[in-house]
């Protein structure tokens, strides 16, 4: 890609990637628009696609933008571009939570690999092994969430079992939400699950031995449509978190959480994320009060990441380009 062959083909590859990423039940609540002239991607949140119940404030919303951003500077970068970022650039206009000016580089391709990366990650929900994640691995993905300024935590045994309970009792909490329910129900299956929403094959299987909290997404845990399953006995939980718990800090969050999920996805590794005790401040409490280190300073937890080896499970359908885009290039 370069400044003459900056066209219609070439954007769309760029917002391709961006859509690829992860977003709360799949909701992928963004919009993009290009700025000709300078040559600026704007990504807006979505109104209409924001989960009032599950999410009121906005914070999966700004993690999932951030995803995407991420996706959107890998893309550039893998074309030969500088992708220059700013995030919240209009207080005016809050909606519109970040911008991403493409300018010419001067050192080739920076994209350090994962953009082969951005379509094959997606999310399994399914069970994973027993087999433990290297240590050079786990050092790895430590060092992708420090690049986009976030911390990636891997709790002992005892903490683990913490997380887990506090999940537990927030599943617990949500299926007896009626709002919250109905919520994720809506989202699961029907015609709108084509290019919104979690399709029920995605959904993995129930866990049969009550071991692993996984999303119910609305009374689908039954034999025929859930298989049950033996998940793993002691799964392998990442923390990402952020020093401060601002609408910037969840946006660097988000894109931290991606450069992780595409590192791992390049050694092999499946990832799913286990969000619900997030949705509740005194679950979340709990699992920001589970550093690494003890001594260490209390942070503001932004994702449970469940991680190991395992099927890779279908993928999640995405809008296609021309519905995500306004205007034209």
């Amino acid at each position: 890609m370069s400044s003459t062959t900056f066209d219609a083909p070439a954007l769309e590859r760029l917002i391709a990637a961006a859509v690829a990423a992860p977003s709360l039940h799949n909701t992928q609540p963004w919009r993009f628009r290009l700025d000709a002239d300078t040559r600026t991607v704007r990504i807006d949140a979505a109104a209409d696609r924001v989960l009032r119940h599950t999410d009121p404030v906005g914070r999966a919303v700004h993690l999932s933008v951030g995803c995407a951003v991420l996706n959107l500077r890998i893309a550039a970068s893998h074309f030969g571009w500088d992708p220059v970022t700013r995030l919240l650039p209009c207080p005016d206009r809050p909606a519109l939570l970040a911008t991403v000016r493409l300018t010419e580089s001067a050192h080739g391709a920076q994209s350090a690999g994962l953009y082969e990366a951005v379509r094959h990650r997606h999310s399994s929900r399914f069970p994973f092994s027993g087999r433990p994640l290297p240590s050079d691995l786990l050092a790895e993905l430590t060092d992708a969430a420090r690049l986009e300024g976030a911390t990636l935590r891997f709790p002992g045994p005892k903490g683990i079992d913490r997380a887990l309970r506090a999940i537990w009792e927030a599943e617990r909490r949500n299926r007896a939400d009626a709002d919250r329910a109905g919520e994720s129900r809506r989202l699961v299956g029907g015609p709108r699950s084509r290019s919104l929403g979690l399709p029920p094959a995605v959904l993995g299987q129930q866990d049969a031995l009550g071991r692993m909290p996984m999303r119910d997404f609305g009374a689908h845990r039954h034999p025929d449509v859930l298989p049950a399953r033996v998940f793993e006995t002691r799964p392998t939980l990442a923390l990402l978190s952020t020093a401060h718990d601002r609408r910037a800090d969840w946006l660097r969050a988000g894109q931290a959480l991606e450069r992780v999920l595409l590192s791992a996805t390049r050694r092999g590794v499946r990832a799913s994320f286990l969000h619900q005790a997030l949705e509740w401040p005194d679950l979340r409490g709990v699992l920001d009060g589970l550093p690494a280190d003890a001594d260490g300073p209390r942070v503001r937890t932004q994702m449970v990441i469940r991680l190991g080896y395992g099927p890779e499970g279908p993928a999640s359908p995405r809008r296609p380009v021309d519905e995500v885009m306004e205007g034209d290039v």
